[in-house]
């Protein structure tokens, strides 16, 4: 195609050049688009059609039962459904962002639709207000919209996603406005939509907080639209008047005085370049200077405003009005000698074998590089694919004696463009510009193709992308659950592993959760069974009832958080007998309930241990229980805790019988209690809260102290205290209380059996060396002897007494004790060379 016949197809507006292709031709059949009402989605998306029942129109054979039809772009059904919501009549109807198509009735009920003509369960109303006053008007926006009923007031959705109906300032007015326009929220200072009222002759801005009165004489205004970007407001006057201004209505920049006064049935932006105004048989495309540019037509049209263009639909097509690219308008307009307008005819006289294709490229050898670019850049904004592959070749043979330039960017337009041609295929019908791609992103229309159950073709995409194909098959498997519910389970387990294989590291877990949601409970097991990841495994397991398998498969992976996850289940769900026959035979599940247990349930503990006759667990966890008490500070008064206590202690030497393996448990647990009983008994006594908890060593000491040595005979004979402890003991507690007479008196009743040591080291320890010189003669073992008089300061006994033992090791240790005493030193000096203990030194 020759860029004579290329640029035949623009119009000129001022400078800048408009093509207006024609994308499909529509696939609907017999369709009137002035007898319904048309909601259209940005990005190519989908077309929602359904009858106006504001209109009086002629039933040709279809019912008079209303439905709401669902087509892709190019006119192919995807959908259909009746219309038979309560409220009212329809006042409005959009698509979201997310393509969800929501519809407003007259009562401010929302209705919302999928792309399938699914009606959502999430349905909601404007409030009381719009209920009593009815809706008459509704504004949308991407993911947000206004509602203005009969009593002048508006209301305001922000974000579908959490819908919250709010009421925005009163506008007092007594008349319908003339024309509505919104700022969308992202392009106000202030981050909350502004609704334009055009009302008499002046615009009123109106927000949540307040009405701000704008452009005082501008009007009276009929039509509005906003810029795509939220800057600029187009605006058709009452005397035929086009305006450009800015939002903040501080000037006017640009002025087109129309043909007509009559005030055009739509008006919208193309891209930021031009105002579109459509009357009932003539497009005007007025741009900020020079002529209009007219289309005449002989059939109603719908403008989709895009962000670079501006769709058309009519009953039989499809058009993309659009500025001319700047590498197109290089390559193509009519004379141009640009390079890469001498390298696009350089490729046809190359075909042609001529040698001009040589002189051309010599002419652009500096440019070479810029001209392959514009020759890509121009492919990729094409819809026609013979026209693509032309500049594509004409690259490619520029590249050729270009070395430095990268090959990324020839692969990578290539790549686009087949994804693009593959979406614009009227079957799929999403005829996306290369912006509008790049705008939207892979992922984004990944997720579109998948909602249109187009997952081939995702697929096909993700994986020539290099993009996670997991979403493409998640989403078919949720798919195909739904559409085979006449199938086994087992059959269609065959199917989904057959598609789930290809992709590696799918989630087997999040698509039996699926199954078990749509009631296939037996499908869900299966699944599972297929997840490597046992994090995601046990708890769907425990979800569909399988507790058993999931403590298995829990153990099995040997995560403790993952075992308690599960034995936490078990423990609510399952009578206590049953769940400990689970867990018991589990040993890393039972270690860890004991674990467990042991810090937060000592009652639930027993009972399994008792169940499963490990008595002597049980006995422990009473004697713990009894400690416990200890640590009550009320349990150190005299107070009532002790008798509890003694009593676990008593159940717990019980548990302890019952075994030959415990005899000293038991009888260790014997003897404890009956010194507690002793103990509280002392204390009820002596009104003194001093004995329980102490051993019994330090009770018979503390018996002595206070005088009472009838309770201390006593514990002696109760717990058989030998004579040589309990001559320590008595004769460290009267040296405590410095009863020196009574020790004396002690020490002759007999023999000690152990000797007058304790009578020496409680006489030393009080600090009474006159005391201690009683004793120390008594004792019969010259080391000792030594050692005492050596601590009492005494060297020349000591070194006596050290002679008769003849120990040089003795003889060290009492020369370091004494070592700060001079005259002790002289005297271990003579021993030392009277005794010749020359090699000792």
């Amino acid at each position: 195609m020759t860029a004579v016949s290329v640029a035949a197809e623009w119009q000129l507006l001022y400078n800048r050049y408009y093509r207006k292709p024609e994308i499909y031709s529509m696939q609907w059949g017999r369709m009137e688009l002035t007898r319904n009402r048309v909601a259209c989605a940005p990005f190519g998306g989908p077309i929602a059609v359904i009858r106006d029942d504001s209109k009086i129109v002629q039933l040709y054979a279809e019912s008079a039962r209303r439905k709401l039809h669902i087509f892709n772009s190019a006119g192919v059904l995807l959908a259909s459904t009746v219309w038979d919501r309560p409220g009212g009549r329809l006042v409005g109807m959009a698509w979201t962002d997310e393509l969800v198509l929501v519809c407003v009735v007259q009562d401010g009920t929302v209705y919302s639709y999928d792309i399938h003509a699914e009606l959502s369960a999430s349905q909601y109303s404007m409030g009381k207000d719009c209920f009593e006053q009815s809706v008459v008007e509704c504004v949308f926006w991407g993911n947000g919209m206004i509602c203005l009923t009969e009593g002048n007031q508006i209301f305001c959705v922000s974000d579908f996603k959490n819908p919250q109906p709010c009421k925005l300032a009163d506008p007092a007015l007594e008349d319908y406005p003339l024309c509505i326009a919104v700022i969308e929220p992202q392009y106000t200072m202030h981050g909350n939509v502004e609704v334009l009222l055009g009302v008499e002759d002046h615009v009123l801005a109106v927000e949540e907080d307040g009405v701000q009165q704008l452009g005082v004489g501008v009007g009276p205004l009929q039509k509005m639209a906003v810029s795509p970007n939220g800057k600029y407001l187009a605006a058709f006057t009452h005397n035929g008047r086009l305006l450009v201004i800015p939002t903040d209505f501080s000037r006017i920049i640009s002025e087109y005085c129309c043909e007509s006064a009559l005030p055009p049935e739509q008006i919208a932006w193309c891209g930021m370049d031009s105002v579109l105004l459509y009357w009932e048989d003539m497009l005007l495309m007025v741009g900020p200077a020079g002529d209009p540019v007219r289309y005449l037509y002989d059939e109603p049209i719908i403008l989709i405003p895009e962000f670079d263009g501006v769709r058309i639909l009519t009953n039989t097509s499809m058009e993309f009005l659009q500025r001319v690219p700047d590498s197109s308008v290089s390559i193509f307009q009519i004379g141009s000698t640009r390079p890469a307008a001498l390298l696009y005819d350089a490729l046809e006289h190359f075909d042609k074998h001529s040698a001009k294709a040589d002189e051309n490229l010599r002419m652009i050898r500096a440019s070479l590089p810029e001209a392959v670019e514009v020759c890509i850049d121009a492919a990729g904004h094409e819809f026609d694919v013979s026209r693509q592959l032309t500049l594509l070749r004409a690259a490619c043979y520029g590249r050729a004696f270009c070395s430095q330039f990268s090959r990324d960017r020839f692969q990578d337009i290539c790549k686009t463009l087949r994804v693009l041609n593959a979406v614009r295929n009227h079957e799929i019908g999403i005829p996306l510009s290369i912006q509008q791609y790049k705008s939207l992103t892979a992922p984004v229309l990944i997720g579109r193709l998948i909602n249109a159950y187009h997952h081939l073709l995702a697929l096909k995409i993700s994986e020539y992308l290099n993009l996670n194909s997991e979403v493409v098959i998640m989403h078919w498997t949720c798919t195909k659950m739904l559409a085979s519910a006449a199938i086994d389970d087992a059959a269609l387990l065959e199917i989904l592993l057959d598609k789930l294989k290809l992709c590696k590291g799918i989630s087997y877990a999040a698509i039996a959760a699926h199954a078990d949601n749509n009631g296939r409970r037996k499908l869900a097991a299966m699944l599972v069974d297929h997840e490597p990841l046992s994090s995601k495994k046990v708890p769907l397991l425990l979800s569909i009832g399988e507790e058993d398998t999931a403590l298995v498969k829990s153990t099995e992976s040997g995560d403790t958080d993952l075992v308690y996850l599960v034995l936490f289940h078990i423990w609510q769900k399952k009578p206590s007998l049953d769940f400990f026959g689970t867990i018991n035979a589990r040993p890393l599940a039972r270690d860890l309930f004991i674990t467990y247990a042991r810090f937060y349930k000592h009652e639930f503990l027993k009972d399994f241990f008792l169940s499963t006759g490990q008595f002597q667990d049980v006995a422990f966890l009473l004697l713990k229980e009894s400690w416990d008490f200890e640590k009550n500070p009320m349990a150190s008064k005299g107070s009532p805790l002790h008798g509890p206590r003694i009593r676990l202690i008593e159940q717990a030497q019980k548990l302890f019988s019952e075994t030959k393996e415990h005899n000293f448990e038991s009888k260790a647990s014997e003897e404890h209690a009956k010194l507690l009983r002793l103990q509280h008994e002392l204390e009820v006594s002596t009104k003194q809260s001093i004995f329980v908890g102490s051993s019994i060593s330090d009770t018979i000491r503390t018996c002595i102290v206070l005088g009472n040595h009838r309770a201390a005979l006593r514990v002696r004979t109760e717990f058989k205290v030998s004579d040589k402890r309990w001559y320590w003991l008595k004769a460290f507690a009267l040296a405590t209380v410095r009863d020196w007479d009574s020790l004396e008196k002690f020490s002759k009743e007999k023999r000690p059996p152990g000797g007058y040591k304790p009578f020496v080291e409680a006489c030393i320890d009080a600090d009474e060396k006159t005391e201690a010189l009683k004793y120390i003669p008594k004792l019969t073992d010259p080391r000792e002897k030594s050692e005492a008089y050596a601590r009492i300061g005494m060297a020349k006994e000591a070194a006596d007494a050290a002679s008769q033992a003849k120990d040089s090791e003795l003889f060290s240790r009492l020369k370091l004790t004494l070592a700060q005493n001079a005259a002790a030193a002289s005297i271990f000096e003579g021993w030392r060379e009277r005794l010749s203990f020359q090699g000792v030194y």
